[in-house]
């Protein structure tokens, strides 16, 4: 790997690269050999900064190592594990670059797409989406999941997120200064992208294997992550209620009012365990359902009233 120690010529336009990593340590020689090798020939200056997020394998001395024989890789290092959006968000912190491009390290982001969202860069854009062209090489379960997830999403909420986009994508300078000011704790990043607005393209790609290690996200944790997705952007779950509570209340008023016509022409009759029952029930549901919700969202102003910062860096290396 070649040593960069020269000085930044401030005619270049500068690029970041932007590297969340949790025990990344498997492919860590393989996403810098990889990287380093398609962006060899361009003409920007160029900085790798990488975010251990507590990793509890050897990820950061491989961090360290790389770093000292390549001044383009800088280390950011947190004192635990805080997870990939304050990594994300910490990376945005110190990344210095007039173009920024958050990337995976596991390769399934092909380095050799960022060559061509720089020309669509050049070309006046001020982000360029990667977006997947086919979900083939996920399960059924998932490929529908997220495909009604980012229907759900846009319908309810005002910012758009494109589907089949993850966080792999070309941001200006101007773009990322806007996220910046966003103060929020509880952070849905692919969201975030997209508030700024600007003018975007898209640029397309089949998504390969993970080079080596396993994925960190199970069915679990991206239902967690849809869930405070739609949370962070949309308030329509909660205005639901309202609709919900006003149907119910009709229903109940049509059914009251076919109670007492009946009670009029045919007597009284005694009413059924079961339907009393049902009616209780569905009721409760609906209750605990949308006492969920509110607990959701108060949780979330109970983060941001008590203003912790979002990441501990432990140490950074190649980083002023």
């Amino acid at each position: 790997m070649n040593n960069d120690n020269a000085e930044n010529n401030n005619d270049k336009k500068r690029l970041s690269l932007l590297v969340p990593m949790y025990n990344e340590s498997s492919v860590i020689p393989v996403f810098f050999e990889t990287v380093l090798n398609v962006l060899k020939e361009v003409t920007y200056e160029l900085e790798i900064v990488c975010v251990n997020d507590g990793s509890t394998d050897n990820t950061l001395a491989l961090l360290k190592s790389y770093a000292e024989k390549d001044a383009r890789i800088k280390v950011i290092s947190f004192s635990r594990n805080f997870g990939k959006e304050p990594a994300m968000t910490a990376a945005l912190d110190y990344a210095t670059g007039d173009a920024i491009i958050p990337i995976d390290a596991d390769l399934q982001d092909p380095p050799e797409l960022i060559l061509e969202m720089l020309e669509k860069w050049e070309e006046g854009f001020s982000v360029v989406f990667a977006r997947r062209s086919s979900r083939e090489s996920d399960g059924l379960v998932k490929r529908n999941t997220a495909l009604w997830f980012y229907s759900l999403f846009n319908k309810m909420s005002d910012t758009y997120i494109p589907s089949n986009v993850g966080d792999y994508r070309l941001m200006d300078r101007r773009v990322v200064d806007v996220i910046k000011r966003l103060p929020e704790k509880d952070r849905f990043m692919k969201g975030l992208f997209c508030w700024p607005g600007f003018k975007s393209t898209t640029v397309e790609f089949e998504r390969p294997e993970r080079a080596e290690g396993e994925t960190k996200f199970n069915m679990w944790k991206l239902w967690n992550f849809a869930i405070s997705g739609i949370a962070s952007f949309s308030t329509m779950p909660i205005r639901a209620g309202i609709y919900v509570g006003l149907m119910i209340s009709v229903a109940s008023f049509v059914y009251a009012m076919f109670i007492v016509t009946k009670t009029l022409f045919m007597g009284v009759d005694v009413p059924g365990y079961a339907s009393i029952m049902v009616a209780v029930l569905f009721l409760g549901g609906i209750q605990m359902f949308f006492l969920g919700l509110l607990g959701e969202y108060i949780g979330r102003i109970y983060k941001e009233v008590k203003n912790r910062p979002l990441y501990v860096v432990e140490e950074t290396i190649g980083l002023g």
